[in-house]
């Protein structure tokens, strides 16, 4: 635990060690003098108990809307499920550490919390990113190429969705760079500051395996989905008849026909709900994700704690609003 004079100067973990000073491995987490005022770590408090209450509420909801309603329990829904899961799980894990060291002005937990800290952030930030690509690939599948998915399919892609996470997740866990105290001195993260060439090919693969892939698959998936729907929909759907008329049709094929275009509008609406929560997610985190690449790229004296921790609540916020647009939604899919 840390202890040391918060008003300023130096303070020192249980073990040994001046707060500020440099060291190997988990020395990395040794907690500064506080960074902001008294009152700024209030105010941050405030929104970080927001953001963790308003997840924890709006992602527990999701989960009993899921197992409430029958018609929720579909594959794609399952899937959409695991996120919230991830959601909850950042509300209640990835937010508590950061709060209780905003009500005592700066970082207060030892080496192991740090290691947590950054763990279970990465964890189940991997975890949301890597089920919107998996939900992509099933938009596409069921949408471009018409096959049914069943919930032996989601069960095993969420079994890999989290093995892969935790792969990541557990690799500085295991020396493969590690987890350090944040710019903004109120989290753990990995390092992303590092020259060494161990820590270094981390950060590189991680990129390159937790965001560059992910991006393009999602926008391989849905390029052909939107190419797709727009084929469809110049050559069928522009002709779908009114409801009047629906009633008078008699003949097998017109019945047919009528079932095809209700289920291409619900995969439609599907597509675009799964859309709008992957340009959310994106969207709140893309400044961190920013950052990260400056400090990657020696431009690490640009990213100020202010900065660092703004960027911090837009990912966190992240868990808020992704269940609110998954329950608008639905009541319209």
């Amino acid at each position: 635990m840390y202890s040391g004079n918060r008003s300023g100067g130096q303070g020192h973990w249980e073990g040994g060690g001046a707060a500020g000073a440099e060291g190997p491995g988990p020395a990395g987490t040794l907690s500064p003098a506080p960074l902001f005022s008294p009152g700024t770590y209030e105010r941050l408090a405030l929104l970080l108990g927001s953001i963790g209450l308003l997840g924890v509420g709006n992602n527990l909801l999701v989960l009993v809307l899921y197992y409430k309603f029958q018609r929720l329990r579909t594959p794609t829904h399952l899937l959409l499920v695991n996120i919230s899961l991830s959601d909850l799980l950042v509300s209640l894990f990835g937010v508590t550490f950061t709060f209780v060291s905003c009500l005592r002005n700066g970082w207060v937990w030892d080496t192991v919390g740090c290691v947590w800290d950054g763990f279970s952030s990465s964890l189940f930030g991997i975890v949301s990113i890597t089920t919107l690509t998996v939900l992509a690939y099933e938009r596409y599948i069921r949408v471009v190429h018409a096959r049914v998915v069943n919930f032996s399919w989601a069960w095993r892609a969420i079994t890999y969705i989290w093995l892969y996470s935790l792969a990541w997740s557990g690799a500085p866990l295991l020396g493969w760079n590690r987890y350090i105290l944040d710019v903004h001195g109120l989290g753990c993260a990995v390092d992303w500051k590092s020259k060494d060439a161990n820590d270094s090919s981390f950060v590189l693969f991680l990129f390159l395996g937790c965001l560059v892939v992910p991006l393009g698959v999602i926008a391989h998936c849905y390029g052909h989905i939107l190419y797709s729907i727009r084929m469809i929909g110049a050559s069928f759907l522009e002709h779908a008849v009114t409801e009047r008329a629906l009633i008078k049709l008699r003949c097998v094929e017109d019945l047919q026909t009528i079932q095809v275009i209700k289920i291409l509008r619900y995969e439609k609406k599907v597509a675009k709900m799964c859309f709008l929560m992957i340009v959310i997610f994106l969207t709140f985190w893309m400044p961190c994700i920013v950052l990260c690449f400056l400090m990657v790229n020696g431009y690490g004296h640009l990213v100020t704690p202010a900065v660092s921790v703004v960027s911090y609540l837009f990912a966190k916020s992240s868990t808020v609003y992704n269940p609110v647009v998954y329950i608008i939604m639905i009541r319209k899919v």
